[in-house]
């Protein structure tokens, strides 16, 4: 294998007019680019005392990516140094062109009087700095170039410049014939794209190491934090296979491919590349150096460990057991425990697929907080949080444990871990039925910058929390009839998250469950029948639900009960609680349709006594309205009143506008059946009292423009306003019961007969 290498590790090559050595051997070569960067400094240290402190601070602040980043376009490059400082940028380039177009020896006394920025008592540059370590790396670069090399990187700076000029030229002709306002807009677009886009640069020869190190350090960080800054998937696999086809053994470049492959699902390409990466982590000692005769093993027990994450990923999950078992046997041969904490995380997300895996949660906690891992064990509190709030535990109980998390991500500035926490309560609040601590929650997330060091004028990372925090933040809006809030929401979660990167998906079910909801609200069902595939594709069970309730309100009652009892048994089966809850109140609902109210009372009971049991406050305050609503239709609803007050409070204060409807036509409803006992003048303030209720419900259901209710509501209020002998108002709102009756044809189903 050496021998193979060999060749390539001391011998110059020349692709596209770049001289370079392999990456190998040389850490760093001359190339046209760099030669102007080294003007750029010698000038800089010419015109040190005549420039501004702003001026210097702009061009220190350009320095460095510079330095680090790949090569540019010599005409990006200038763009870059005019907006910083014009005259130096003039500067620049008349030193380029006079070195351009003058002989190869004045190349030679250039490289010759850089040596001098070192000399003195009071050199220029300091040979540890930044500055002085590249000039040092060049110097040492062009004078290892033989001749002919030095020959071939004259002719190569040639080119550079000459290819400049004529884009100049070709700009001045086009200026000419462009008109000043297009002139102006395509000035601004150049603005605003920014001169220091890196990946935005496609790079024609090879990098050097440093570059390379740079480049990949720099697109990890912006995978993790903000995907949409990152090169798209193809162009940075491209970019990768450039270094791969140079550097093969670059095991980094690999693992940058793996999590390349991860954002497209690509499970081949990202086995192969995780692979490839702990095979080259092994064959170029890496790991052995750093960690003695343990590095061998050390890579393979967290190449185990890694493949049982991927293939955890993508729902492998007997292979992921397999992966993960091995692991935990060199981790256990090698009595590393830090490594079997690792394992033992991945064990609870395996063994939790099968069953409730509590105790090995809690055990990986405290080995965690043993081990000085904060990292694992606030991932592990986490996710017991998360599954105890499934389980139906005290709220209260859970934001202590929350806590005590965030005491650990503070002292160790976990920010990741912050985001995640604020994130989680969000989603629990939500749980709970507690729509404004939720707000609160999502709030805060997104009034927080974040602790990690992001780009210039970005206070936050596209993360998944964001992400989370930012649906829940829609749907809250669109609950309460902010439909153009909840648009602008999602339009913004489609420019930080758009529809190729990895947390896209979260974003598209609540725009689909949005546009459901308003769908049916308007009456529109062939709409919502039309959307039930999309989310279905997203949330298999949340499409099967959406189903459900479209055949429901399509009155095809057979068809609905089959598949709400199907849905009924898998979410019993997969224990997901707050979707049973849910498929039972539809249940009751279809009985309530085809007269059968006495079946839908053990079922409305049976949904309540889950919903106390799981601390799910606001979905038992939903069912005691149907309980209500029941005992209505069985003719006593002087106890449905009573069982009202219990429960419209948490509706009016944390539910969605149109439940809040909802819950006041109830009321009405309750009233008017209620006042029939009542002597004359009792019956009149009942009647008054409950138009009042039936104009607040109004009001609720046109804020969501839902115009069957709204229908409803009106029917209701013209009966009310005739036995009072208001003509007038009668008049009224039966016209425009008319109009919505029109536009809105009941379909055989009485007026009366339904709850929601």
């Amino acid at each position: 294998m050496a021998s193979v290498h060999d060749s390539l590790y001391f011998n110059p090559m020349l692709t596209n007019g770049v001289v370079h050595a392999n990456v190998f051997g040389v850490r760093d070569w001359v190339t046209p680019h760099k030669m102007a960067l080294l003007v750029l400094l010698s000038e800089l240290g010419r015109a040190g005392p005549q420039l501004g402190l702003l001026e210097r601070r702009r061009l220190n602040r350009l320095l460095l990516p510079l330095l680090q980043g790949p090569d540019m376009a010599l005409s990006r490059l200038r763009k870059a140094i005019e907006e910083c400082c014009p005259q130096l940028a003039g500067s620049v380039h008349i030193r380029l062109k006079l070195m351009a177009e003058g002989e190869l020896k004045d190349m030679e006394q250039f490289f010759d009087d850089l040596s001098d920025s070192f000399s003195g008592t009071e050199p220029e540059v300091h040979k540890t700095s930044v500055v002085g370590l590249f000039l040092r790396h060049m110097i040492l670069a062009y004078n290892k170039l033989s001749f002919s090399q030095v020959y071939k990187l004259y002719t190569a700076l040639q080119q550079y410049f000459q290819k400049d000029e004529k884009k100049d030229g070709a700009d001045e002709n086009e200026m000419e014939l462009t008109n000043p306002e297009d002139l102006d807009g395509k000035m601004e677009k150049e603005e605003l794209d920014g001169p220091l886009r890196e990946e935005e640069i496609a790079c024609s020869g090879p990098l050097s190491q440093k570059q390379a190190e740079y480049f990949l350090s720099q697109q990890a960080s912006l995978l993790k934090n903000d995907e949409t800054k990152a090169l798209a998937p193809a162009s940075l696999q491209k970019e990768l296979n450039n270094l791969l086809k140079f550097n093969p053994d670059f095991a980094e470049a690999h693992y940058l491919s793996y999590l390349n492959s991860l954002r497209v699902q690509d499970v081949f390409s990202s086995t192969h590349s995780l692979l490839h990466y702990f095979d080259r982590l092994i064959l170029t000692g890496a790991e052995s150096k750093s960690n003695g005769d343990e590095g061998y093993g050390r890579s393979l027990r967290y190449a185990a460990l890694n493949l049982a994450a991927l293939h955890c990923r993508f729902g492998h999950y007997q292979q992921a057991e397999l992966a993960l078992q091995e692991a935990i046997r060199i981790a256990q041969e090698s009595n590393d425990h830090v490594c079997l904490q690792h394992c033992l995380s991945w064990l609870y997300i395996l063994e939790q697929k099968i069953f409730d895996s509590c105790v090995l949660l809690e055990h990986s906690v405290n080995k965690s907080l043993h081990f000085g891992l904060p990292y694992l064990a606030s991932l592990g509190i986490q996710s017991l949080v998360q599954q105890r709030a499934f389980a139906g535990k005290a709220a209260n109980k859970l934001m202590d444990a929350l806590k005590d998390s965030d005491l650990l991500h503070w002292k160790h500035s976990l920010s990741e871990l912050i985001d995640i926490s604020i994130a989680q309560k969000t989603a629990i609040w939500r749980l709970y039925g507690r729509s404004t601590m939720a707000l609160q929650q999502a709030q805060t997330l997104l009034s927080m910058n974040s602790l990690e060091a992001v780009n210039v004028g970005v206070q936050q990372n596209n993360t998944e929390s964001f992400a989370v925090v930012l649906c829940h933040l829609a749907e809250l809006h669109a609950e309460q009839g902010y439909f153009a809030a909840a648009s602008e929401i999602l339009k913004h979660l489609k420019e930080r998250f758009p529809p190729n990167s990895q947390h896209a998906q979260l974003w598209m079910l609540f725009d689909q469950k949005i546009q459901f909801e308003r769908a049916m609200n308007d009456g529109r069902y062939h709409v919502a029948d039309s959307l039930v595939a999309g989310i279905t594709a997203l949330n298999s069970i949340e499409g099967v639900y959406r189903k459900a309730i479209v055949l429901k309100a399509q009155n095809q009652m057979s068809e609905a009960h089959k598949l709400l009892q199907k849905l009924l048994i898998h979410c019993q089966k997969i224990k997901n609680t707050e979707m049973v809850i849910r498929v039972l109140l539809s249940i009751a609902e279809l009985y309530w349709r085809s007269s059968c109210h006495t079946i839908a009372l053990p079922v409305l009971l049976q949904a309540l006594a889950l919903a106390r049991e799981y601390s799910l406050q606001y979905l038992a305050s939903e069912t005691v309205l149907n309980l209500a609503f029941s005992q209505l239709i069985l003719g006593i609803p002087e106890q449905a009143l009573n069982i009202l007050h219990m429960a419209i409070e948490p509706v009016l204060a944390h539910g969605a506008v149109l439940d809040k409807g909802c819950a006041m036509f109830l009321v009405a409803k309750c009233q008017v059946a209620s006042a029939a006992s009542y002597t004359a003048q009792k019956k009149i303030e009942a009647l008054e009292s409950a138009i009042l209720n039936l104009n607040e419900a109004k009001n609720y259901f046109a804020k969501v423009d839902c115009k069957e209710q709204l229908r409803d509501v009106l029917y209701f209020q013209a009966r009310l306003f005739h036995t009072l002998g208001k003509t007038q108002e009668r008049n009224k709102c039966a016209m425009l019961f008319r109009q919505l009756h029109q536009e809105l044809p009941a379909h055989g189903v009485p007026l009366i007969n339904a709850f929601k």
